[in-house]
């Protein structure tokens, strides 16, 4: 059981790929009930995207699975679907349908291209969405082709935060009106508001999103990663003047390196000069000199180790359940915390025991 923030909140999930699990594994973590509309005969892709949630295997083509649905929409506080545009209206579960059984219903609509405009109709995924908002094109080495951030910037940066947090938004206001609404959340429009920060920022040789280049492009060599003596690698990001001498003086770095930090036409003959002193150590050596310093280090870490990463180990980020290490809820509640939970064939019951009130 949970008592988490979300306590209560009822939400329906349709099956779908990507962002849209992502956004009711966050809802469950905090506690909500998640009923997961399923193909008949379904098996969970990922056991821990698709953790806590009621599973029902349901045909949206019969009778039977459109008066379950329904039924379920009928008592619940959130919908979540990620089918293309057009798709829910022709099953008879479009918004005029759903929020005329539930008036209260919060519809939450996760999509790459959105409800509307030119390409809403197409096929995409994660890297067609980010290509067109001016994000991808600032991801990469200068003089490359971009590089595929995996599908975080998209899918779940641009598309399953900013649809939970429209969910969210939505069912704040409900509390006023009284009325659920359509939350159209598009991986376009979030990955937008994403870069507002570089929209909005004056463009230099400092400050650009050219690719490969500026202070947070990778040009700057005391905001990027280097190799070790063992061929495993660290980061630095030493932007302040403070946290750049204490880097200098505790790695024992050139002197010449103190003068023209933010100076462009100083990067490339710095970073050469800070890639050699980095190979003169291993990771561990490095980690064991900067760490937890004001150097703003840390060494990079692969996937499968970062649960055993001092700090992560110490927050509990990572929790050891059924037999596998899954992600913690995030974020914390100090009186209210999230919980992992099992996922069960169990959506059936948990819909009639909403519809009893229960």
């Amino acid at each position: 059981m949970s008592n988490g923030p979300l306590t209560g909140l009822r939400v329906v999930e349709f099956q779908g790929i990507g962002p849209g699990p992502h956004v009711a594994m966050l809802l469950a973590d905090l506690g909500a009930e998640v009923v997961r509309i399923e193909r008949p005969g379904h098996q969970p892709m990922n056991a821990v995207v698709e953790r806590a949630r009621n599973r029902a295997g349901v045909d949206l083509k019969s009778e039977e699975g459109q008066a379950f649905v329904k039924k379920a929409l009928a008592n619940a506080d959130v919908l979540i679907e990620g089918f293309r545009p057009g798709v829910m209206e022709r099953l008879g579960l479009g918004p005029d349908e759903v929020l005329g059984l539930n008036p209260r219903l919060v519809y939450a609509r996760m999509t790459g291209w959105g409800q509307d405009g030119p390409l809403a109709q197409a096929a995409g995924h994660d890297l067609n969405y980010i290509a067109i908002t001016g994000a991808l094109d600032s991801i990469g080495a200068k003089g490359e082709l971009p590089i595929p951030p995996q599908n975080l910037v998209g899918d779940f940066g641009g598309g399953s935060m900013y649809c939970a947090f429209g969910i969210l938004a939505a069912l704040y206001e409900r509390q006023t009106s009284g009325k659920g609404q359509v939350v159209d959340a598009a991986i376009v429009d979030g990955v937008t508001s994403l870069m507002s920060f570089f929209y909005g920022q004056p463009h230099s040789a400092l400050r650009t999103t050219e690719r490969g280049a500026g202070l947070l492009g990778g040009a700057a060599h005391f905001y990027r990663c280097y190799t070790c003596a063992d061929g495993k690698e660290v980061s630095v990001g030493a932007i302040e003047p403070q946290f750049y001498a204490e880097l200098l003086a505790r790695a024992d770095a050139p002197k010449e390196l103190a003068q023209g930090q933010l100076d462009p036409s100083n990067w490339d003959d710095y970073t050469e000069k800070l890639a050699a002193l980095f190979r003169t150590k291993t990771q561990a050596e490095w980690t064991a000199l900067l760490e937890g310093t004001d150097a703003c280090f840390a060494p990079v870490v692969p996937l499968d180790e970062a649960k055993d990463h001092p700090h992560m180990k110490a927050r509990g980020a990572f929790v050891d359940y059924g037999g596998r290490s899954h992600t913690a809820p995030a974020p914390r509640f100090d009186r209210t915390p999230g919980v992992i939970r099992d996922s069960a064939e169990d959506g059936e019951e948990v819909v009639a025991r909403w519809a009893q009130g229960g």
